[in-house]
C-alpha cells in the first residue's frame, strides 16, 4: 500500500513514524516547549534524525477544553517552522494539523504535503482545497459526546461514509488515510476497544493512522506514559497500522515491534 501526498508517494510496507511538533502554548503533553520557531525546528530535526518519516506541525491545541484561536494566529505559529523546515529538508514529508480550509490552502502552497484534520471535515471548503492540490489527507473520527452502542462499528461507519463522500466529490482515493481518533470523544474503555479492534479499519482499503502517544487512556493503565505508548505501539503495528503519530520517536521506535505478516 502507498499514500499519495501531493507531489510525493509514501510506501507503507513498514511502519512509518509521524513525529509531533506542537507550536502551541497549551497542548496537553508538550504545550509551550516548542512555541518559539527555533525550538520547533530543532525538535523537528531531532525527530527526523530519530527516525520520523513525517513531521506533523500543529498550531492550535486539540486537547479537550482548549480555547480556539484565529486563522491568523494559527498561521503565525506554523508558517515560520514550515518554511524553514522545507528549506532545510526539501524531501521530508510535512503534515499540518488543522481543521481550517484557509490554513490548509496556505500551508500547502508553502510546501506542506498532508493535512491532518482531527475534525473529520468540519469545514466544507476543505474538499475543494484537497481536490485542487492532491494533498494527502488524514480523515479522523471525533465527536463531543462519548456515547456509543458499538464504538468500533460506529467509528468504522463514520470513516466509511466520509471517505465515500470524499471520493464522490473528486478526491483521489489513494490520498486518504483514516484515523479512529483515539482520545477524541471516547472513554478509556472505548479507546482500548478501538486499539484491540483497529484491524477492522483495513476494510476501508486506506492507510491507517493512529495518534495514541501519551494520551489519558494510556495513563489510566500505565504509570509511565512512554512505557504505555510503546505497549500500544506494539499492539497497533501488530494489527497492521501503517502510521503512528508520536511525541518521542527515538524512545517509541525502540519497542522493536514488527508488523504481523
Amino acid at each position: 500500500m502507498r499514500w499519495k501526498c501531493r507531489t510525493k508517494t509514501l510506501p507503507l510496507d513498514t511502519p512509518i513514524w509521524m513525529g509531533i511538533v506542537n507550536v502551541t502554548p497549551d497542548s496537553f503533553s508538550d504545550g509551550g516547549q516548542f512555541l518559539a520557531p527555533s525550538s520547533a525546528i530543532a525538535q523537528a530535526l531531532r525527530l527526523i534524525r530519530d527516525g520520523a518519516g513525517i513531521i506533523d506541525i500543529g498550531g492550535e491545541s486539540t486537547r479537550p477544553g482548549a480555547k480556539g484561536i484565529s486563522a491568523e494566529e494559527e498561521l503565525h505559529r506554523i508558517l515560520p517552522v514550515l518554511q524553514q523546515l522545507r528549506k532545510e529538508l526539501p524531501d521530508i514529508l510535512i503534515s499540518v494539523d488543522t481543521a481550517k480550509a484557509v490554513i490548509a490552502r496556505e500551508v500547502l502552497e508553502e510546501g506542506a504535503d498532508i493535512i491532518n484534520d482531527v475534525s473529520g471535515l468540519s469545514d466544507p471548503d476543505m474538499i475543494s482545497v484537497l481536490r485542487l492540490t492532491g494533498a494527502g489527507y488524514c480523515l479522523m473520527h471525533m465527536q463531543d459526546n462519548p456515547q456509543y452502542e458499538d464504538v468500533v462499528a460506529e467509528v468504522l461507519a463514520f470513516l466509511k461514509n466520509r471517505r465515500k463522500m470524499m471520493i464522490e466529490s473528486g478526491i483521489v482515493p489513494e490520498t486518504i488515510a483514516v484515523d479512529p481518533g483515539l482520545g477524541f470523544g471516547k472513554t478509556s474503555a472505548h479507546n482500548w476497544q478501538l486499539v484491540e479492534n483497529i484491524s477492522c479499519l483495513h476494510r476501508l482499503e486506506s492507510p491507517v493512522l493512529a495518534g495514541h502517544s501519551r494520551k489519558r487512556f494510556i495513563a489510566e493503565r500505565f504509570s509511565d506514559r512512554e512505557e504505555g505508548t510503546r505497549f500500544v505501539s506494539q499492539q497497533l503495528i501488530a494489527n497492521g497500522v501503517h502510521i503512528l503519530r508520536v511525541h518521542d520517536v527515538k524512545d517509541t521506535i525502540k519497542c522493536g515491534c514488527v508488523r504481523a505478516s
